[in-house]
């Protein structure tokens, strides 16, 4: 492997010991999906439904990075800690309690989605696919801590793909992720003709928003549109999406309505290390929103394109903002959110908690 220059190969050497860095980070075990009681002075809890391509271990109760040759599926009740800090994931060492981490006290396998209380009507779902490095109970927590800080009201639904989990797995999740596309297509058009559904987000991490793209691409190709009008928002937040291919996926794809969404941060190492690991190929989470050329391929392509660079950032990576900025839309009023239903470039002023259309 060669570099332009010595700059190119300390910056791909510090992004490396950043991401290993990060990935050193305590991690939840396969013991935190073991059901604990629920303390009574813990009041904030998350139902998740679960579709799964990862293979289930009964011997630890957990989900293998090995994959599965269908989907199954489960309901996992997640109580968030009194604690908790908007944007974190507490874990104990000790073992999972609900006065100190994030914990499991209810589990239960699912022979599909179906609705969450029939008697409440039509439910919102927001379907979330992590990205690259996850483990299950990681992508487990992460929906869970997305869910109540952004206060969302939607059913939230994981689509777990059996990630390595590894930073140095980048090239065996990439083939997960497409051994599990099928899969995300079926669920799609299930969810999509189920009438106790209501609307439908899908929100695509990293290598999930390549993930939901190529699902997306597929449905069309194979005449599905019903399903594809059926989402009410496509969301692809720091996508691990080489720009070229986003191009091709978008000619097929098509305008969606409302606009697809792209959270992007030009200064996010993760996506910087995949560029190289790429051949140094752009990737499209790393897009400068202000840039006039990508403002004119949002207005032809009807996208929606969020710089989300100022948001703090989980860690050094910068990978993660998508989940701080869920922290801040619920302080948005909605008339400002609803403006936002048209295709171009905008930043997000964290601070204020507002969005403002970039100027060029």
């Amino acid at each position: 492997m060669t570099f332009s220059s010595p700059k190119d190969a300390g910056a791909l050497l510090c992004c490396l010991v950043l991401l290993v860095l990060t990935a050193c980070a305590p991690r939840p075990g396969t013991e935190s999906l073991t059901p604990v009681p629920s303390a009574k002075t813990v009041l904030n809890q998350v139902t998740i439904k679960v579709a799964t391509t990862r293979v289930f271990d009964p011997v630890t109760g957990s989900y293998s990075d090995a994959r599965a040759p269908a989907l199954s599926y489960e309901s996992f009740t997640v109580s968030i800690p009194p604690t908790h800090k908007a944007t974190r994931i507490e874990i104990s060492q000790a073992g999972p309690d609900p006065m100190t981490s994030f914990a499991v006290t209810e589990r239960h396998h699912l022979t599909g989605l179906g609705p969450s209380n029939p008697a409440q009507g039509k439910q919102d779902i927001m379907i979330f696919v992590h990205g690259y490095n996850y483990t299950f109970a990681e992508s487990l927590f992460r929906l869970a801590q997305v869910a109540v800080d952004g206060e969302i009201a939607e059913t939230p639904v994981l689509f777990a793909w059996p990630s390595a989990a590894s930073v140095v797995g980048y090239l065996a999740d990439k083939d997960a992720a497409t051994y599990s596309r099928d899969d995300l297509v079926m669920l799609l058009a299930d969810v999509a003709a189920d009438p106790d559904i209501g609307e439908i987000t899908l929100f695509g991490h990293s290598m999930g928003g390549w993930l939901v793209a190529e699902a997306l691409r597929q449905l069309r190709l194979s005449g599905q549109d019903k399903v594809i009008d059926r989402l009410e928002n496509v969301v692809l937040a720091a996508p691990d999406i080489d720009l070229d291919v986003f191009h091709r996926q978008l000619r097929t794809i098509g305008p969606l309505t409302p606009p697809m969404t792209l959270l992007v941060s030009a200064d996010d190492r993760a996506l910087r290390l995949a560029e190289w690991l790429a051949g140094s190929r752009a990737r499209l989470g790393t897009t400068d929103a202000s840039d006039p050329k990508v403002q004119a391929l949002a207005a032809t392509h009807g996208l929606l394109v969020i710089d989300i660079s100022k948001v703090d950032a989980l860690d050094p990576s910068n990978h993660n903002r998508f989940a701080g900025l869920m922290t801040v839309l619920p302080r948005v009023p909605s008339s400002t959110l609803a403006s936002l239903r048209h295709a171009g470039a905008f930043i997000l002023e964290p601070i204020s908690a507002t969005l403002v259309a970039s100027q060029n």
